[in-house]
């Protein structure tokens, strides 16, 4: 009788970190018969979150291992550990270590601020998707006090440039033609290496001698951004027109209890610059709603900041309080407050992207294609979904389309496909449903 092989399964959460490590565990699983929940811990949300994927993960495999890592494990390792479907726990450092694979230690979780290097590591390939994230950072220095990252991630800690070039080339190599640097605090990159090198500085190192064709940066903190890396973002060809900003908030002083090191008007002041220099850069950007003190008055500043920055593409949390940190001692504001407000700067970031993307109707665009081959990104991380020239006449005359009734993860018959991993033009005809609607050039 034959026996079917089971294969390993690494559920990711959270942040792009988590994505480019979770390739890591998955290439260091080998054929194991084992889910691993990659967890997150940036809201009290992340880690109920976590717990349920957990709990998910183990009906749908109760004979496998089901091992718990990442930043919610390794701040409450025995909270996971008591759970009746954890086998075993493993921490943020320990996880990409081969040697934790093959334990059989319950939990493997080290102090997490004794950790000062990044080890080199990172799969040859994403199987799964066409872009790469390469982690070349970890950790932070900084203290928010909202924040409880620093303790699932430690200090910061950066990885040298030749090891960066090594996996970045290895990557475009195996075929991936857009490639995402990535971090914890990415624009603290560098100074506890030799030299203390800036990211601008890796930037150019992985440009120079790396054939990437694309390359893109994950969450900056606009504070950081020296002359060096806005010159790159706003002339290099091949880093791309998409600049994500750890913004927070939009009012001075909910900025000020939050211990970041930047006012709004800098913020303000950073994006005019970076649309003066390059017009068609698209701004994304973290907003927190509700944080402690935050009056009506504050909020308004932080909803008025989505048009005074340009945000079109908009991560917005409700504050939760993470225990331990500074601002759950402040006082709350109310949980449907917070809520409310969520919503209001939902509401107001899509009535933002909305007006962007109709503005790039009739452009043409470069499309990283994706799987199931009739869709992808835009250098400016607008979604763009490739049909047909018969369907682009209909919908530019306005008749009803059959895409709004089609399943999100499976290509209609009148879908363009494309090889996956392909880079083509595409002709913009429409919008639907917040995506872009185009054509083959």
């Amino acid at each position: 009788m034959s026996s079917s092989i089971v294969a390993p399964e690494v559920i990711s959460l959270g942040c792009r970190l988590n994505l480019a490590e979770s390739e890591t565990i998955r290439a260091l699983l080998g054929s194991s018969d084992v889910v691993v929940v990659n967890s997150c811990a940036v809201t009290n949300e992340a880690v109920r979150q976590t717990r349920q994927a957990i709990r998910r993960a183990r009906r749908a495999r109760p004979s496998a291992q089901l091992v718990v890592t990442g930043c919610a494990a390794q701040i409450d390792p025995a909270s996971f550990g008591a759970m009746p479907e954890v086998d075993r726990v493993i921490g943020n450092a320990e996880k990409l270590v081969p040697a934790s694979w093959v334990s059989d230690d319950a939990a493997l979780v080290q102090d997490i601020m004794a950790v000062r290097q990044t080890a080199p590591h990172l799969a040859a390939s994403f199987s799964a998707h066409v872009r790469a994230f390469v982690e070349v950072q970890n950790g932070c220095d900084h203290r928010c006090t909202f924040c409880a990252i620093p303790f699932g991630r430690g200090n910061s800690r950066s990885v040298p440039a030749g090891a960066v070039i090594d996996r970045v080339q290895a990557l475009v190599e195996a075929g991936h033609r857009e490639i995402v640097l990535t971090g914890v605090d990415l624009t603290s990159y560098g100074p506890d290496l030799p030299g203390a090198p800036t990211l601008g500085q890796l930037v150019e190192r992985v440009l120079a001698h790396t054939g990437v064709e694309r390359l893109r940066l994950s969450s900056l903190d606009g504070i950081e951004i020296d002359d060096r890396l806005f010159a790159l973002l706003t002339q290099e060809r091949r880093v791309l027109p998409h600049v994500h900003l750890s913004l927070q908030a939009g009012d001075d002083m909910v900025l000020k209890r939050m211990k970041r090191r930047h006012s709004r008007a800098q913020s303000v002041a950073l994006v005019a610059r970076l649309k003066t220099a390059r017009p068609d850069i698209a701004i994304g950007a973290d907003l927190i709603a509700g944080f402690p003190t935050e009056d009506e008055t504050m909020a308004a500043n932080t909803l008025a900041l989505i048009d005074d920055c340009d945000i079109v593409h908009a991560h917005i949390f409700p504050y939760s309080p993470r225990e331990g940190t500074p601002a759950a001692r402040m006082p709350q504001v109310a949980p449907g407050v917070a809520k409310a407000r969520a919503a209001a700067l939902r509401a107001r970031a899509a009535a933002r992207r909305a007006n962007w993307l109709r503005g790039l109707v009739g452009t043409t665009q470069l499309v990283l294609v994706e799987r199931p081959g009739d869709r992808g990104h835009a250098e400016n991380f607008a979604e763009v979904r490739i049909v047909l020239p018969p369907l682009a006449l209909s919908l530019s005359k306005g008749r009803s389309s059959s895409l709004a009734a089609e399943k999100q993860d499976g290509a209609s018959t009148s879908s363009a496909r494309t090889e996956i991993g392909k880079i083509v033009a595409v002709n913009i005809v429409d919008i639907q449903d917040g995506k872009l609607i185009g054509v083959p050039a």
